[in-house]
């Protein structure tokens, strides 16, 4: 990977300055995934640190209405529904409407979150008005498009989100795993931001018998949970089969499914014996974490996966395969358990085994609430902060007219 930037960083952290930056995401609370959570803890962390943040998004419904206080404030764009996902909001394309707003209200720079047609069209104005430009890379879609029937795709996408990141002076990705694995497949300027957690929020100190009775679980009835959308992508099919092979061990043992998603119906129909606790949020969400005594994670096609964290922050032993959050924070058989990727084998032995053993459950929840204390949102914006600050010093030392490493419009 190209580090020419990255020596900016360490070399003048003195010189802070306070940046005006245009944020472009196609999804932002209130809706519930784990990049808009982030997103929302990044542009957090920016304003309190003086930064200046415009945040373009999508509208996401008739009676949304943008923010605007201090240092921050909200443009909001035509969206349109996903398909399978009506809660969620695809931004229309909107360069000349970028390109007008940046000319007026220009930015020191221009970081993108995710590559839809509101992104693309942010990558377009940015270029058009030679501002830095800075990426993230976040979703998995060409990994997704397989799970919808459209597997065609893949390579396609795959092509097209290479050529979109490579126009940026750097990307940024959640792990080290995945910047080797972008790095093989011909994406440049990678550097990694973590993902932290709210220790405060996610507590093992929010466990509840009442939930637990609610559940149908004693106090030492195993109660694993599993906390995602519910979708074909998530891998569900190793959640039921782990499950199954924990009620044979433990027959009095429950499952507790928080989230929804297109693939809801069919798993409510096909489990009757799982508990479905629908959509959480906030103290609630961090009660229900708390409440259970493991977390499954099975899911094969993240780029991170923030809920690992947050069940680990809540004292919980993950049970999950050996990539993403979980290989980045989880030693096996010291603060959780890995399946090696793809395994599904292995991921229902290790979760039968586990739930099995509730003392060695705990044990290993207790030390993983330990890693996710080290994993704070201040260290990992201050990291952010230093690359932007970076970009922008880059950007600004560039020879008059020179168009940057990798952004002009033939790179790819």
């Amino acid at each position: 990977m190209d580090d020419a930037l990255e020596p900016l960083v360490e070399r003048h952290p003195p010189l802070r300055r306070h940046l005006r930056i245009a944020v472009v995401t196609e999804t932002y609370p209130p809706e519930v995934n784990g990049v808009a959570t982030t997103v929302a803890r990044f542009v957090d962390g920016l304003c309190a640190r003086q930064h200046e943040v415009q945040l373009v998004r999508p509208r996401q419904g008739a009676s949304d209405r943008a923010d605007v206080r201090g240092g921050f404030h909200e443009i909001l764009r035509r969206g349109v529904a996903i398909p399978k996902y009506p809660d969620l909001k695809l931004g229309l394309p909107a360069r000349r409407a970028l390109q007008r707003l940046w000319r007026t209200q220009r930015p020191d720079l221009v970081h993108i979150v995710t590559e839809g047609p509101l992104g693309w069209s942010a990558l377009q104005a940015a270029l058009k008005l030679r501002l830095p430009v800075t990426s993230d890379f976040r979703t998995n879609f060409h990994a997704y498009s397989r799970h919808y029937g459209a597997g065609w795709l893949t390579r396609p996408i795959a092509a097209y989100l290479r050529k979109f990141h490579n126009r940026a002076l750097m990307t940024m990705v959640p792990t080290d795993a995945l910047a080797r694995d972008l790095a093989a497949r011909g994406y440049r300027n990678l550097r990694v931001v973590a993902r932290g957690v709210d220790t405060r929020l996610f507590d093992p100190a929010r466990r509840d018998a009442a939930l637990r009775r609610v559940w149908g679980a004693g106090p030492d009835t195993p109660v694993v949970i599993h906390v995602g959308r519910l979708a074909p992508e998530k891998n569900l099919a190793a959640l039921t089969a782990a499950f199954a092979a924990i009620r044979a061990r433990a027959p009095a043992a429950r499952l507790v499914v928080v989230g929804d998603g297109p693939a809801g119906a069919d798993l409510r129909a096909q489990c009757p014996d799982v508990h479905f606790a629908g959509q959480r949020t906030g103290e609630d969400l961090a009660a229900h974490y708390a409440s259970a005594d493991a977390f499954l994670f099975p899911s094969l096609t993240e780029t991170f996966g923030n809920v690992t964290l947050e069940a680990m922050a809540s004292g919980l032993a993950v049970v999950a395969y050996d990539y993403a959050a979980a290989a980045q924070h989880i030693r096996h058989g010291e603060n959780g358990l890995l399946a090696g990727f793809g395994d599904t084998d292995a991921f229902v032995r290790l979760s039968s085994a586990l739930a099995g053993d509730l003392a060695r459950a705990w044990a290993l929840g207790a030390r993983a609430r330990a890693t996710a204390l080290t994993l704070d949102w201040a260290h990992v914006v201050g990291r952010l902060e230093a690359l932007l600050l970076a970009a922008a010093r880059a950007d600004a030392a560039a020879p008059a007219g020179a168009p940057g490493p990798d952004r002009s419009p033939e790179a790819g």
